[in-house]
């Protein structure tokens, strides 16, 4: 049974390994990194919201682009920049495994892609500028074959 602190990490650490199995997916939506104060984020529905963090700032969330399109999310937050694809690793990374995020990184900048890696317990997302999603994911896809 899991403690709250296992003494063994949970998921794969072994970068080659990590590497090998990272089987990229681009995410099908566009989403849209945005600030909201407190009470605009009340008025979000939770199946919208993809990610959430609290910064000293503000609270920054990762939010689905609605039916209406970025017209109609900018009239429920404060800033927003977008759209972002999301690339979800699919290999089981653990919250403690060394180098991942700076080999993908490196890999990125190498071809001028700007990359906004959010870990989850389970996968690694990297957000990119839309139009780069489907380059983004062949050079992550090299990463594997690479190793």
């Amino acid at each position: 049974m899991d403690s709250l602190f296992p003494e063994k990490t949970h998921g794969e650490t072994d970068l080659a390994t990590l590497l090998k199995g990272l089987s990229p997916v681009v995410i099908a939506t566009d989403f849209w990194y945005c600030l909201v104060t407190e009470a605009q984020l009340k008025m979000l529905s939770l199946d919208d919201i993809y990610g959430l963090f609290r910064e000293a700032e503000g609270i920054t969330v990762i939010l689905n682009e609605p039916a209406t399109g970025p017209a109609g999310l900018a009239e429920k937050v404060s800033k927003m920049q977008g759209p972002f694809a999301a690339i979800t690793c699919q290999v089981h990374s653990s919250l403690a495994a060394v180098g991942l995020t700076a080999t993908i990184a490196r890999a990125l900048t190498q071809h001028n892609i700007s990359a906004n890696v959010v870990a989850g317990f389970y996968h690694d997302h990297i957000f990119v500028a839309t139009e780069h999603a489907d380059k983004a994911c062949r050079v992550m896809q090299q990463l594997g074959l690479q190793s």
